[in-house]
């Protein structure tokens, strides 16, 4: 099935019509939203300024996950939400989300016991979505599971099961998904203001990036699902209002798989900031994570900070067998988390706060959700949505996502790829990702810049940013034959592509 070329999107919101539900944000909150909305049959409009999940949506630890750490926070309710939408992801995204095992390694016989305990919890929490009981591991075990661990001090380990997934891909699934459903969906396509009438929020002024047309689009409700911005949009209508969030920056460093070999993930339950610390098998890398570190200024680029890549590279280095120093670092990022505001100050710092998510009704009804993670987006979406329809008073509609299954994977997908030019040439040496890949990422997903292929269709910049930069001149290429871009645009987006890579290296 040929995707709706972005002119034809654009001519939708030239009609005048009245969307049921307008979504502002492209990250897992809004596009799960716009899954759930238009799956139960509103109609439904996303639109997002950037590219989809080009925020913290992408720059996640990869994990699909109950949250073994919430346990030791108490917060029991989160764990279990999060345990049963890990199950439903794993059906419901298969080709995107699988299990992975991981070990707790421990100093003593007695902190051993101590993490089974705890993790023994976790599989009882998770009952019949158990993926696979926590063992015990003596010495031996632990080391032959974890080849790059130091051995020094490793009395043992616990071994537990969770789930990764690709952050990125997700968010395109979803966004694919709720297309075949009838939403538009527009990336670079920024909300600068709110339409109001009669004291109440009736849809939002926006703008198309690419050519400067301007919108007035109206909706019976809009749901603001935009991360770490929401208090921002919020401000569009009350530019007094309180702050909801406390957002917190965490970075990742990929390093080569042999720092730690095999398939199995390690997870060191504290740092020195009270974070846990994983290092994690991924796209032929280990990644290696998180810190936490207050940020108030929100840039749309964040960057890690020299003290937080030092601050990984010296937690590893006191676990691995060999320590990774920067010149082992083949790509870095960084994430704003939509922490919700405990009150500010919480003992603990950020750590500290919430992952959980609400959902706020503006005196104008504006729809917020703010707060959450990448497991439980669904669950957001569904009581998101279910808010949005009784303030928009719209039909009541049952929500149709639990065991909806995600697009990708599909026969039909492998066979539109086979069909375009530049089968097997591969970008680069680095990368299982060709020239046709490129050309489906235009044609399928919505790719409009260099950046959006070398970042979220594929995960280049991310998995080795030397190796990205040297593709950046052929993706561009493709780009212009495919979007039929001047020779301006063109150089443009190349420029963007390097200043991106280069944000990506701590070179």
């Amino acid at each position: 099935m040929t995707s709706p070329t972005r002119a034809e999107l654009l001519d939708r919101l030239r009609y005048g019509k009245v969307w049921d539900v307008v979504i502002v944000g492209g990250g897992a909150s809004g596009l799960g939203a716009a899954v759930d909305a238009a799956a139960r049959g509103y109609s439904t409009l996303l639109l997002e300024r950037g590219d989809y999940a080009c925020g913290t949506s992408s720059r996640s630890t990869k994990l699909i996950h109950g949250g073994v750490r919430y346990l030791r926070q108490g917060d029991i309710g989160l764990v279990r939400h999060a345990l049963a939408e890990r199950n439903r992801l794993l059906i419901n995204a298969p080709h995107l989300v699988h299990p992975l095992p991981f070990i707790i390694p421990a100093r003593s016989a007695v902190q051993r016991l101590y993490y089974g305990a705890g993790l023994r919890l976790y599989d009882l929490l998770a009952g019949a979505s158990s993926l696979q009981a926590s063992r015990l591991l003596d010495r031996g075990e632990t080391l032959a599971a974890l080849p790059g661990l130091d051995p020094l001090g490793v009395a043992g380990g616990v071994r537990y099961w969770d789930a990764q997934f690709d952050d990125a891909r997700l968010a395109i699934a979803l966004m694919r998904t709720a297309s075949e459903f009838g939403a538009i969906c527009l990336n670079y396509s920024p909300v600068e203001g709110l339409l109001q009438a009669n004291g109440r929020v009736c849809g939002v002024a926006a703008r198309d990036v690419e050519s400067g047309e301007s919108f007035e689009i109206q909706a019976r409700v809009v749901i603001n699902a935009t991360g770490v911005y929401a208090d921002a949009v919020r401000r569009f209508e009350q530019p007094d209002s309180t702050p909801i969030l406390s957002p917190s920056q965490g970075i990742h460093l990929v390093l080569d798989a042999d720092f730690l070999p095999g398939g199995t993930a390690l997870m060191i339950p504290e740092t020195a900031d009270g974070r846990v610390m994983f290092a994690i098998p991924w796209e032929g890398r280990v990644l290696l994570g998180t810190t936490d570190t207050p940020r108030r200024d929100l840039p749309v680029v964040p960057l890690p900070f020299a003290e937080e890549i030092d601050f990984l590279l010296d937690a590893a280095g006191k676990v691995l067998l060999r320590a990774p120093t920067r010149a082992d670092i083949r790509s870095a990022f960084a994430g704003l988390r939509p922490l919700l505001d405990a009150g500010r100050g919480a003992p603990g710092g950020t750590a500290a706060l919430s992952r959980e998510h609400a959902v706020l009704v503006s005196q104008a009804g504006l729809v917020t959700v703010a707060g959450g993670k990448w497991t439980t987006y669904r669950l957001m979406a569904e009581q998101v949505v279910n808010k949005a329809a009784e303030v928009g008073e719209l039909m009541t509609l049952p929500c149709a996502t639990a065991m909806l299954r995600l697009a990708g994977g599909e026969p039909e997908d492998a066979e539109q790829l086979s069909q375009l030019p530049g089968q097997g040439i591969r970008l680069h040496p680095a990368f299982d990702f060709d020239e046709a890949a490129v050309r489906y990422a235009c044609r399928y997903e919505a790719a409009r810049t260099v950046e959006d292929v070398l970042a979220r269709r594929s995960r280049a910049l991310f998995i080795d940013a030397t190796a990205a930069r040297a593709c950046i001149g052929r993706v561009g290429e493709l780009l212009a034959e495919e979007l039929q871009l001047s020779s301006e645009r063109l150089e443009d987006l190349i420029s963007q592509a390097r200043t991106s890579s280069n944000q990506f290296s701590c070179a």
